[in-house]
Formats: structure tokens, sequence, C-alpha cells
């Protein structure tokens, strides 16, 4: 499970926007359209399908039903506050009937990573990541890709501080302390 935990902080942002526009979706009766993706073949999603349990990529999408579900509940109570009971009632149904819906987002991904990829270069990254290396960068990419944003925010928090003195200097400069 640790293989994709550096990414979460990315992957939660995505869902995090996602979940963010539920209340909405709620709200509107025609569902936007699915993108289209080019169609591959049965053995590319296949190679696809395990590119993506090698790199547990689960873990980015698996609360998204509940989350989903909690973020719609909550933006309906904020409307109908009398409702709480039945909101919280009806949000058990809501989440035994759509249980297990996220494994579409799985089959979207591998849909996607499919169109990307020819079936021979999917059956290529299936065998890298069976040799060491391939094993290395399941293990390692994350924590470098986790590693690297921590340090693009600690960054911009640092060029921020020197970009506020130097507008204030500026200002100062003109004869307006701020």
């Amino acid at each position: 499970m640790k293989r994709f935990s550096g990414l979460l902080s990315a992957a939660t942002l995505a869902v995090g926007l996602a979940l963010a526009t539920a209340p909405a979706m709620a709200q509107q009766p025609q569902l936007p359209p699915m993108p289209k993706v080019k169609q591959s073949t049965p053995a590319a999603i296949g190679y696809a399908k395990e590119i993506l349990a090698m790199k547990n990529v689960a873990v980015m999408y698996n609360g998204a039903v509940p989350g989903i579900i909690e973020k719609t509940k909550t933006g309906l109570l904020q409307q109908f506050l009398n409702y709480q009971k039945d909101l919280d009632e009806v949000a058990v149904v809501v989440a035994k009937q759509f249980g297990g819906t996220e494994k579409e987002i799985g089959e979207g991904m591998a849909q996607i990573y499919a169109a990307e990829f020819t079936e021979q270069e999917l059956k290529d990254l299936v065998t890298f990541y069976k040799t060491p290396l391939g094993q290395k960068l399941l293990t390692a990419e994350p924590v470098a890709i986790n590693g690297s944003l921590q340090y693009m925010q600690q960054w911009a928090q640092q060029f921020g501080v020197i970009v506020n003195g130097q507008f204030k200097a500026e200002m100062k400069k003109r004869g307006k302390d701020i």
C-alpha cells in the first residue's frame, strides 16, 4: 500500500476537487458526458489493469464513493437542516446502493492507459515492473514525487516571503509603507 502513498497528496487534491463539485452535480438534472477514450484491445486493457494494480492506484479512489455521498449529504444539509436525521439515513441507503461503484474509476483509468500506450508497450511495462529495477521504481518513485512536491511547497513559501519583501521595498521607495 505504501507504493502509491507518496502520490496521495496529488491524488487527494484531485479527489477533493471532484468531491467539491458533488453538491452541484446533485442539483443538476443532466450528467455531463464522460470523456471519450480510444478503444483498445482487451489484452491492452488487461496489461493496463495489471500496471495500475502494481502501482496500487486503487488507493487513490477507494474512498471516492463514500466521500461523494458524504459531501452531497453535507451540501443538502446546508439547504435542509431540518432533514438531518432523514439525510443521515438516506446516506446509508445510497452508500449501500452505490458500494463498489468506484471500480468504474479503475476501469476508466485502465482504458486511458491502454489508449496512451500500444499493447506491446504495456506488455513491456508489465515485464519491466517485474524486474528488480521496476520494483524499485514502484517503491521509490512515489517517495521521490512526494519529496519533490514537499520541496516545491517549501520553495514556494520561501520565495513568497522574498517576493513580499520586495513588494514592501518597492512600495517604500514610493513613500508608501505596507
